[in-house]
C-alpha cells in the first residue's frame, strides 16, 4: 500500500510539473536582430501597451529615469565599437535608459544589465555614454511600444524609439570602412601561422597525408615570431610519424623549452615522454 501511495504520488507531481498554466504576458518580450554593415546589434525588450492610458507624463512621467521599456532592462548590444553624436561607445551589450522630456530625450548606455527595471541606486560610474536626442510627436499614435533599427547605410543606423505619440530617433555610426579594409588585407596576404596548424593538425589526427601536414606544420612554424609549444608539439609527433626520430627529439627539445616559458607543465612532460619513447 504505501509503494502504490508513493507510485501515486510521483504520477501527481509528475502531471503537475507537465500542466503549468500559460498565460500571455501583458509586455511580451521581443528580439530585434540587424546587420549594420558588418556589425551585429541585437536588442531585447518588453514591449507594454498603452491599453487607453496616456503615456508620457503620466505612466511615463518625464525627468525621470525610465527602463525604456516593461520588466528587466531593456538591452542593446553591438560586436563593434560604435561611434554616437561623435562619442565612442565600446562594443558589448548595455541596458538602454532613457529619461523623457516633451521636446527632447536623454539615452543612456549604461554596463549594468541585469537590474529589474531601473536600478535602486544609480551609479555614473556605469554610465558608458549618455546623449540627447529630439524628440519628435507622430502623426499617428502608437499603441505598442518599440525599438527598432532603422534607416540601414553601409555604415549607419538608427536606433528608433516609438509609442503613442512620441518618436526620437539615434543616429550610430559603425566602423564597417575599417573592418572591410582589415578583412580584404587579411584575405590577400594568405593564410595565417594558425590555419597552417590546423590544417596540420587535420592531416596528423586523421591519419591523411603525413607529408601535407608536415609542409603545413613547418609553414606554421616559420611564419611565427614566437613559434608556440603546441606548434613544435605538433611538429614533432608528425616528425616522429614519418619516421624521422631524430628530428622529432630535436623539435620536442625546442617544444620543451617554449613550454616551460609558458608555464605549461603538461607539454614539458609529454615532450619528455616522447623523447624517452623515440630515444629507444
Amino acid at each position: 500500500m504505501k509503494k502504490i501511495v508513493i507510485i501515486l504520488s510521483l504520477i501527481i507531481s509528475h502531471f503537475a510539473v507537465e500542466a503549468q498554466v500559460r498565460i500571455p504576458e501583458t509586455s511580451p518580450k521581443a528580439i530585434v536582430k540587424q546587420v549594420v554593415g558588418l556589425t551585429d546589434v541585437e536588442i531585447v525588450y518588453s514591449r507594454p501597451s498603452a491599453r487607453g492610458r496616456a503615456v508620457y507624463g503620466n505612466l511615463v512621467p518625464f525627468g525621470q529615469l525610465w527602463r525604456t521599456g516593461a520588466n528587466d532592462n531593456s538591452t542593446i548590444s553591438f560586436s563593434d565599437d560604435v561611434v554616437i553624436n561623435g562619442k565612442t561607445l565600446k562594443k558589448g551589450k548595455y541596458a538602454l535608459y532613457t529619461i523623457p522630456n516633451i521636446q527632447s530625450w536623454e539615452v543612456v548606455f549604461y554596463t549594468k544589465t541585469d537590474n529589474w527595471g531601473t536600478p535602486k541606486e544609480f551609479d555614473e560610474s556605469k554610465v558608458a555614454l549618455k546623449t540627447t536626442v529630439k524628440e519628435e510627436a507622430l502623426p499617428k499614435p502608437v499603441e505598442t511600444f518599440t525599438l527598432a533599427i532603422n534607416n540601414l547605410e553601409s555604415s549607419a543606423a538608427t536606433l528608433d524609439i516609438s509609442w503613442e505619440n512620441s518618436y526620437v530617433s539615434l543616429k550610430f555610426e559603425v566602423p564597417t570602412k575599417k573592418l572591410a579594409i582589415a578583412s580584404i588585407e587579411k584575405t590577400l596576404a594568405g593564410p595565417a601561422p594558425e590555419e597552417f596548424y590546423t590544417a596540420a593538425q587535420y592531416y596528423y589526427q586523421s591519419n591523411s597525408d603525413i607529408d601535407k601536414g608536415r609542409e603545413y606544420i613547418d609553414k606554421a612554424v616559420e611564419m611565427s615570431k614566437n613559434v608556440p609549444f603546441y606548434y613544435l608539439r605538433l611538429k614533432s609527433l608528425i616528425q616522429a610519424k614519418q619516421g624521422d626520430k631524430k628530428g622529432a627529439i630535436e623539435t620536442a627539445k625546442w617544444s620543451i623549452s617554449a613550454s616551460e616559458a609558458a608555464g605549461n607543465k603538461e607539454y614539458v612532460e609529454m615532450n619528455k615522454a616522447s623523447i624517452e619513447e623515440w630515444s629507444r
